[in-house]
């Protein structure tokens, strides 16, 4: 039961980040106006409460397990909202985010150490970082 508590709060707390996070770059970059970056603060807030309400006190623990949750909400928020398609890379690496976020909460924090290492990893396939340095994603 606490495995599912705290999923269903990562998933609360992912949509207030992310959609916050979208709501400001809605307001910054599509040039949207300041109602939407004010919107986005307010669910950023909203996220940071969110985050309090785990079972688990150790901050370090949570905020690392909801890392996989995280990458894997800001892919499907993209398609959904922006259209995006995720390549295999994306896919590949929410889904290792994933598998391995349940051992940092469930035994007590001995998967952390997979974690880090291996949403570490993640994010470079996420970004695709080439070899100039310029990710898929760049700007300029």
């Amino acid at each position: 039961m606490l495995l599912a508590r705290s999923i269903a709060l990562f998933v609360v707390a992912a949509i207030f980040e992310i959609g916050g996070a979208w709501l400001v770059w809605q307001g910054v970059r599509e040039h949207r106006g300041w109602l939407w970056i004010g919107l986005g603060i307010i669910a950023l807030g909203v996220y940071g409460f969110v985050a309090t309400l785990q079972p688990d006190a150790e901050f370090g623990r949570i905020l690392a397990a909801y890392g996989g949750v995280f990458v894997a909400g800001s892919l499907a928020w993209g398609m959904v909202a922006d259209g995006y398609r995720p390549d295999r890379a994306d896919v590949i690496g929410a889904l290792i985010c994933l598998a391995v976020m349940p051992s940092s909460v469930v035994d007590g924090g001995a998967g952390d150490r997979w974690l880090s290492a291996e949403c570490g990893v993640v994010a470079v396939m996420v970004v695709g970082v080439e070899p100039s340095g310029q990710g898929r994603g760049a700007v300029g």
